[in-house]
């Protein structure tokens, strides 16, 4: 190994030390499992090392002309790459394509966003054995087609496409939004629970257990804690009683959430028949990677907790979000809480290969970014942003449009390229017991 691979081994291990050290320590086992989905391609490298990525833009990749006063003050997302988009059943009733999971949503640059979905770009279209030309145009189209949303958001909204729905999505997205559609609550309830004498109960499998009496106890009074959390024109949407039927633990979901507890609730419906059933989950939330990079105490005494946090930013960043979104506290630590939905259906990128393809789809994307970007300001119910922030971003790029597409163009071959350097010497610090307490 080369003496610059030694130091940037040696770097890996200590960012990711510094993250995950504190819950390696109570959960090796969980870990292991997380290391070894991140070792299995780049691209699942690169989505489980977001704190790797957010120690480089400030070394290596910290030059960045576009961000001044208020365009390092947006509300972003924090983890926005390729694999974090999905329909949703908004407040409203309709099904929405745009973002989604929120974990890591945090105030900070804007352009942090779109670098870190270019480079998921480069790694997913690298995959696919596609040109660094055809990657070049693909990161091209998504920029520009942020900018032209942003830009018609700023001038007033009459020009700008807005949210993407049945009533104006085409291609790739409107098979996801028809496929989400044929979804059903049934569907999702026989997937999870079973009826026994005339009660349905969430099923018993692997990673799903059930909990004892005193835990069974302490979630329930955290869920009527955040009934108290919902906004007040949710209400109609609650069960008449909110009646708490079944409580289980659940382990092993998703690929950072490695180790943190996670409970699903069983909930009678709103009326008793059993097909309208419904089940949330409440699971810990944690530090988002961004937040140990931004020196804000503004930001980080606006939120009670990171359960909080993370409820806070979905509605800020997400027009019209789930009715069921909210938060509390079990045993002193900050919960997120939401509905498993049945309308939840992602975009699955295994199914989009042709650049002509992808280029629609991305320039989708821009325009879902971009309403993201835009919705969480001055005209929002939430001050903490208390400028507009497309008129903030538009006013940063100005007239180099050019010069702002070539260079998250550039940041994303050059970025890819380094994932999937930092992927292989990943592999063999993991494989070779490198990584300290797992």
């Amino acid at each position: 190994m080369t003496h610059s691979a030694d130091r940037r081994s040696a770097f890996i291990v200590d960012v990711l030390t510094e993250e995950f050290g504190a819950s390696m320590a109570l959960d090796p086992a969980a870990f292991r499992r997380k290391f070894r989905k991140m070792a299995a391609t780049p691209f699942a490298f690169y989505r489980g090392s977001a704190s790797l990525f957010y120690a480089d833009q400030l070394g290596d990749f910290a030059d960045d002309r576009f961000l001044d006063e208020r365009t390092s003050r947006v509300w972003i997302h924090g983890d926005l790459h390729a694999e974090n988009f999905g329909t949703y059943m908004n407040a409203s009733g309709q099904l929405v394509f745009n973002v989604n999971d929120f974990d890591e949503a945090y105030v900070g640059p804007f352009s942090w966003d779109l670098k870190r979905f270019a480079a998921s770009v480069a790694l997913l279209c690298y995959a696919k054995a596609l040109s660094d030309r055809v990657i070049s145009d693909l990161v091209d189209g998504f920029a520009r087609s942020y900018l032209t949303e942003l830009r018609a958001l700023a001038a007033g909204g009459d020009d700008a496409i807005g949210s993407i729905t049945l009533d104006n999505a085409d291609g790739v997205l409107r098979r996801v939004l028809q496929q989400a559609r044929l979804n059903t609550r049934v569907d999702l309830l026989a997937a999870q629970t079973t009826i026994d004498d005339y009660e349905r109960r969430f099923s018993r499998s692997d990673g799903v257990y059930q909990v004892d009496q005193e835990t069974r106890a302490k979630v329930c009074a955290a869920f009527e804690d955040y009934l108290g959390t919902l906004p007040e024109h949710t209400t109609r949407l609650r069960p008449v009683a909110a009646h708490v039927k079944d409580v289980v633990l659940r382990t092993g979901v998703g690929i950072g959430s490695a180790g943190l507890p996670s409970y699903n609730l069983l909930l009678e419906g709103h009326t008793q028949a059993l097909e309208n059933d419904v089940v949330i989950y409440m699971k810990q939330a944690q530090v988002p990677a961004v937040a140990r990079h931004i020196d804000d105490e503004r930001v980080r005494g606006y939120f009670r907790h990171q359960g909080h946090r993370t409820a806070e930013s979905q509605r800020a960043l997400q027009a019209h979000a789930d009715p069921w979104l909210g938060f509390t506290e079990l045993d002193g630590v900050g919960q997120l809480v939401a509905e498993v939905s049945p309308y939840a259906a992602d975009l699955d990128w295994a199914d989009v290969d042709e650049p002509e393809e992808l280029a629609g789809v991305l320039t989708d994307l821009g325009r879902a970014v971009a309403r993201m970007h835009s919705v969480a300001d001055d005209e929002s119910s939430h001050d903490l942003v208390d400028y507009s922030t497309e008129e903030a971003i538009v006013a940063a790029v100005g007239d180099d449009v050019d010069g702002f597409v070539a260079h998250l163009v550039d940041f994303a071959h050059a970025y890819g390229a380094r994932a999937r350097d930092d992927h292989q010497l990943f592999v063999d610090l993991f494989r070779n017991g490198r990584l300290p307490g797992i």
